[in-house]
């Protein structure tokens, strides 16, 4: 049983996974050996993430391993309702659609936990943390959990801190194939193309101000500083400052560069990085978009009570007529614009990360017995696999070690 927006339009959601599946090389060999040795026999697999073409990819590899699966959408703007009415036909129970309310949103959650999970795979930590407070009576049958977020697993780590996550959960947000292409590569072109879409904007010239310099930030500044932008960085870390300054890129606090950015970008997975004092202090005209998974980052109530009116004026792209005369562009409604306001990371990036998630709920089922509840990494080697599988996909040869090179690498006893 699902509850999608409308099933009539699942032949327009297959025609997108088609697309899909044709560039998504790596997980299309992981879906054909699941489908010879079935890894999830007897399994029941629960997912909260973004419904998308590629994200369909990856819970029908999972369905093709033995695992019955539930899905629900990650965030209330995210989900292709195209796709989620063509996985309920493929027999995935689907929860999701696009515009959800937050009462719905969470009975969503629980309807996907309602299958008795024995591997939740996540995103956002939204599950695990169901799980954790009012569906305590699941955690008994569950196996591991997986998490492919910034900002989850920085929540995920907490709790582990605190004695309070009771099982294992896989960080594969911090799998080297999933953060550095899928958060430096994916998540810039999506929001660049999220703010595009939504204004038609100029890049070139302008001053963009991106929050946060992570793998996202990172890749968000050289993508607009390529786009012709003047890029300005805001950092509370010393070494990211550090280094945004080194690569070349203006760096200062908040307070100074809202004076200064006609184009802000949030991306630190913390809440309240642009307030009132900034908004009062925005040139005529800024545009604000937040890329961090949760709609925290840019505090939307703050800018409603700044603002005399609220107005859609395009797709996507929200004008608030501020009480001082000024106007300012929300993108996406200050949710996740790379997928709110466009279709999120391209399928050759998630071909990487989505491997990641399928080899890690294999990883999961085979070894849980063997890990304590906590935050473990994808071991090296699956890591290794999707690279490796990704350049044969693409046709690109690399070196290999001698056995002379490996054994120098690997003694002390040779010196220099």
């Amino acid at each position: 049983m699902s509850q999608v927006k409308d099933e009539k339009l699942g032949f327009q959601g297959r025609e997108k996974m088609d697309w899909a599946r044709r560039h998504m090389p790596v997980l299309a060999q992981i879906h054909e050996r699941f489908q010879k040795q079935r890894p999830f026999a007897g399994k029941k697999i629960a997912c909260c993430l973004h419904v998308t073409k590629e994200t369909g990819i990856l819970v029908l590899a999972l369905q093709a391993g033995g695992a019955q699966v539930s899905l629900c959408g990650s965030n209330p703007l995210s989900t292709q309702d195209d796709v989620a009415a063509a996985l309920s036909e493929e027999g995935i129970s689907v929860f999701a659609w696009r515009g959800i309310s937050n009462k719905d949103y969470y009975q969503a959650l629980n309807r996907a936990l309602d299958v008795k999970p024995h591997v939740v795979i996540d995103d956002g930590a939204d599950l695990i943390n169901t799980l954790h407070t009012s569906r305590t009576e699941l955690i008994k049958g569950i196996l591991g959990g997986q998490e492919e977020t910034t900002t989850g697993v920085i929540r995920l780590r907490a709790m582990a801190r605190d004695g309070a996550l009771k099982f294992p959960v896989i960080a594969v947000n911090d799998t080297p194939t999933k953060h550095y292409f899928d958060n430096y590569y994916g998540t810039s072109q999506g929001t660049l193309d999220a703010i595009m879409r939504s204004t038609n904007a100029l890049m070139a010239g302008k001053t963009l101000v991106v929050a946060g310099y992570g793998w996202c930030g990172k890749g968000m500044a050289q993508k607009a500083h390529g786009l012709g932008a003047k890029v300005v960085v805001t950092e509370v870390d010393p070494v990211k400052a550090l280094t945004a300054y080194m690569d070349g890129f203006a760096v200062m606090p908040m307070d100074d560069a809202a004076k200064i950015g006609d184009v802000f970008v949030t991306v630190t997975g913390d809440k309240d990085v642009v307030r009132q004092r900034h908004f009062q202090s925005m040139k005529e005209g800024a545009i604000l978009a937040n890329s961090g998974h949760f709609d925290c980052e840019i505090n939307v109530s703050e800018l409603k009570g700044l603002s005399t009116k609220v107005q859609r004026i395009r797709d996507n792209n929200d004008a608030y007529r501020l009480k001082n005369g000024k106007t300012l562009y929300l993108i996406g409604e200050g949710r996740l614009a790379n997928l709110a306001a466009a279709e999120g990371h391209s399928s050759e990036i998630m071909d990487l990360s989505f491997s990641d998630q399928a080899l890690a709920a294999e990883y999961l089922v085979q070894n849980a017995k063997n890990l304590k509840p906590g935050v473990h990494e994808l071991p090296n080697e699956l890591d290794q696999f999707v690279a490796r599988t990704k350049l044969d996909a693409l046709g690109v040869k690399i070196d290999q070690l001698t056995s002379e090179q490996e054994k120098y690498l690997e003694s002390w006893k040779e010196g220099t």
